[in-house]
């Protein structure tokens, strides 16, 4: 990942902490008070890496010094591992961790284009229709209901049966969306039509990133060219946190 676009991805959650602050270089963690954060639920504390650094948003000045010093005693010697944070902490809920992605232009790896891929607006009843037709969790891992772009799809007849698009993060970041019927997986198709979104995307001047749990979704990502430098990871707790 080059130097620009890892310095986009710090702006970028630095803009999400609705807060005055700058992303840490290396080894650097920074946890600030924003009860308006979008990096994670109100009143939950949101925990993202990137390139070795965290920042993290709390609701509550009290609860700076005991996750900072959760962190920095955790996970400072061992290296940033979120999917050890939860069992450091009097945890209710947690939503995550899930990797963080993003694209160089000198890197894209299209797919090819042996499948016709067709550009519907955002809300089309036939994307609607792909949505319906998979479970709750399927739909909403997807986030295909919150994108905001134009959707890259591919049809089995009049069916759609994967799509992609795009939710511009700050007029900085194309946050990829993709979903593919569960019965056609395994054919390719997420990285056809992700390669379409992600291709208008950089036309538009945005930085591409992908957002994943499933390793089936950081496969394609990889395919397309991503490279993962970070994590993000959700927590809740009611409880005083000890170090």
């Amino acid at each position: 990942m080059s130097r620009n676009s890892l310095d986009r991805a710090r702006r970028l959650w630095s803009g999400l902490a609705r807060v005055p602050v700058t992303f840490p270089q290396r080894g650097g963690v920074s946890v600030v008070v924003s009860r308006e954060s979008l990096l994670c639920p109100p009143g939950w504390a949101g925990v993202v890496t990137l390139d070795g650094a965290i920042l993290a948003t709390v609701p509550d000045a009290g609860l700076i010094e005991p996750l900072r010093g959760v962190l920095l005693h955790h996970l400072g010697e061992s290296g940033i591992d979120l999917a050890r944070l939860p069992a450091r902490l009097p945890v209710q809920d947690t939503l995550g961790p899930a990797t963080l992605a993003y694209l160089d232009a000198g890197h894209f790896a299209a797919a090819h284009a042996d499948t016709e891929v067709e550009r519907l607006p955002a809300g089309h009843p036939d994307v609607r229709a792909l949505l319906a037709s998979v479970d709750e969790q399927g739909a909403g891992e997807s986030g295909m209901e919150k994108a905001a772009s134009a959707v890259c799809v591919v049809r089995d007849g009049q069916d759609v049966i994967a799509a992609a698009a795009y939710r511009p993060w700050l007029d900085m970041a194309a946050h990829v969306s993709v979903l593919t019927a569960p019965e056609h997986r395994g054919r390719g198709l997420a990285r056809r039509v992700a390669s379409a979104t992600v291709a208008d995307a950089m036309a538009n001047g945005l930085l591409p990133q992908w957002r994943a749990r499933p390793e089936a979704s950081r496969r394609v990502a990889r395919a397309l060219g991503f490279q993962e430098f970070g994590a993000q990871i959700s927590v809740r707790w009611s409880a005083r946190v000890t170090t």
